[in-house]
Formats: C-alpha cells, sequence, structure tokens
C-alpha cells in the first residue's frame, strides 16, 4: 500500500476550490470543511449543484473520494452533561455526517468535546451516543471518526484508553462505520514523545491499536509549537516545531501509515487567495515535497 498525503486546503470559492488546490499540488488525499465550522451546522443541508462541483473536481484530481476527509465544526461538543447542548451537538454531528455523505467521501473526523462534570466514563458513553444517533441517519459509507485530542482542561480523547472507551460503547453492528484517527501534534501536546525515537512512535501507535482494536483510520501531520505534555492545540510547519522532521519519518515508516489519508494541517501562506485562483499553497507544496523526501 502506499502513502497519500494531503492537506486541508483553503476553501475560498468553494469546497471544489478546495480540490483544485489540492490536485495542483499533487495531493492524493484531502480534507475540508462542508459548512462554517465555527457553528454547530445542525440545520445546514448540502445543495446538489454544490455536490456536483465537487465530485466533478475530485475527478480531474488523482485524489480518490475514500482519501477525502470532512472535519466537523470545532463548537460540537458531544461529550458535554447539559441536555440541550448535547442534543445540539448530536444532531450537528449527524447533519455533517449527512452532507458528507452526499458528498461521497470516505470519513468525517470530529473533536469529541469536553466532560465538563469530570466524569470521563459517562462522557464517553455520551459520545458513542452522538456517534450512534449519527450512524443510524446516515446510511452509506462515510466513516465517523474521532480524532484524538492535545488534552486541554477537560476535552475527551487525549489517550488510547480513552479513545477506547469511547469506541466500546459503540454497538458491533456499527463499529465498523467508526473509529479513530491521530493528530501527531495533539499526540505530543498530550504527553506522548514521539521524538524520543523510532520504537517510541511504534509504541505509541501499538497502545492506540491495542486499545481499540483496530489501526488509525487518518493521520493528521502537524508539528508542535508547543513542548511535550503542554496541552497546547498550536500546529506549526513540520520541522518548525518541538517534534521535528526526523520523528515524521519514522511515523512513515510505519506501515499503519499506509493506506489511509494522511492531511497536513499546517499554517497556509495565501489565506485570502481569490475565490478563482487554484494556485495551490506555497506552504502545502514545501510540506508536500518534504513528506515525500520522508
Amino acid at each position: 500500500m502506499e502513502h497519500y498525503f494531503g492537506a486541508h486546503t483553503i476553501d475560498n470559492g468553494g469546497i471544489h476550490m478546495a480540490v483544485r488546490r489540492a490536485g495542483n499540488a499533487n495531493m492524493r488525499a484531502l480534507q475540508l470543511f462542508t459548512a462554517i465550522p465555527k457553528y454547530y451546522g445542525d440545520k445546514v443541508s448540502i445543495r446538489p449543484e454544490r455536490v456536483t462541483r465537487f465530485r466533478d473536481a475530485l475527478a480531474a484530481t488523482k485524489i480518490a473520494p475514500e482519501r477525502v476527509v470532512v472535519h466537523a465544526a470545532y463548537v460540537l461538543n458531544v461529550a458535554t452533561p447539559d441536555a440541550e447542548k448535547w442534543t445540539r451537538a448530536r444532531d450537528g454531528l449527524a447533519k455533517e455526517l449527512e452532507r458528507s455523505t452526499a458528498l461521497g467521501v470516505g470519513a468525517v473526523c470530529f473533536h469529541p468535546g469536553a466532560a465538563t462534570d469530570d466524569d470521563r466514563e459517562a462522557a464517553a458513553e455520551r459520545i458513542a451516543a452522538a456517534i450512534v444517533h449519527a450512524l443510524d441517519g446516515a446510511r452509506g459509507s462515510t466513516r465517523l471518526l474521532v480524532e484524538n485530542t492535545a488534552g486541554a482542561g477537560r476535552t475527551m480523547a487525549r489517550t488510547a484508553e480513552e479513545v477506547g472507551s469511547i469506541l466500546a460503547h459503540v454497538p458491533k453492528a456499527l463499529r465498523a462505520r467508526t473509529g479513530y484517527g491521530l493528530d501527531t501534534c495533539h499526540l505530543f501536546a498530550s504527553g506522548y514523545d514521539l521524538r524520543a525515537s523510532k520504537a517510541e512512535v511504534k509504541r505509541t501507535l501499538d497502545a492506540f491499536e491495542e486499545a481499540t482494536g483496530e489501526a488509525p483510520g487518518f493521520f493528521h501531520l502537524n508539528d508542535s509549537e508547543g513542548a511535550l505534555g503542554s496541552n497546547k492545540d498550536r500546529h506549526m510547519l513540520i520541522g518548525d516545531g518541538a517534534i521535528g522532521a526526523e520523528a515524521f519519518g519514522w511515523l512513515l515508516a510505519d506501515p499503519r501509515t499506509r493506506g489511509v489519508p494522511l492531511i497536513l494541517e499546517t499554517p497556509q501562506l495565501n489565506t485570502d487567495i481569490g475565490d478563482d485562483d487554484d494556485a495551490p499553497d506555497p506552504y502545502d507544496v514545501q510540506m508536500m515535497e518534504l513528506l515525500e523526501r520522508l
């Protein structure tokens, strides 16, 4: 199997323009938003013409639909004990899966939120309940994947054990449609020392596979502005942060990084790019060249 590198490209002009920018950077994977990530999006549907533009743009690239990841809204806290907030977050997650299923992409990833009452087991059950609700409402092959977190405050999914606990509450009949992915910055910030050695990188992936019963469904490739165990979710270009480029070479040597989307969420240079300009971001091009060398 191969490495499928991509990025969360800028979607100025629409998600089809994000696809074109990724294609022009010679990417083979992609991440995007289907709605504004600062809002719940629980009532936002996707128009058929938007789906058509997206699929047509994708067909002109080397990016297969199953290697596209949609990132759910940041505000969705399906771990909260507040019933009203949980219901809206649950519905936002379900609507995201609905939109992403219409696009025909491989997966939706999401941050599970915070256990604001400090009952982490109950929070794991609430996250799983939201996953089940979303999967029951959207029939298709698009998977719903938990993303590990940097561990700030009371956020869930900061350890292998917590990710495993969330997925353990999903019924076996639905487990094939869910899973998890790993963000390297979040791993480092939550205390997994990826820079220590190739063996430590393997031990980290082993821990998550043992806790969940499966390998990750995607990786986010981000260096970290924060120190080891800082719980600071601040992404940097690979090689410019506290993890360093060598650790990413160790990670890519692990067979579990093959055959799944490997997504850069690193800084962008041209955030104000014109709506009709499909040029790839220079930083994305730089990072793609680095990954190919590693």
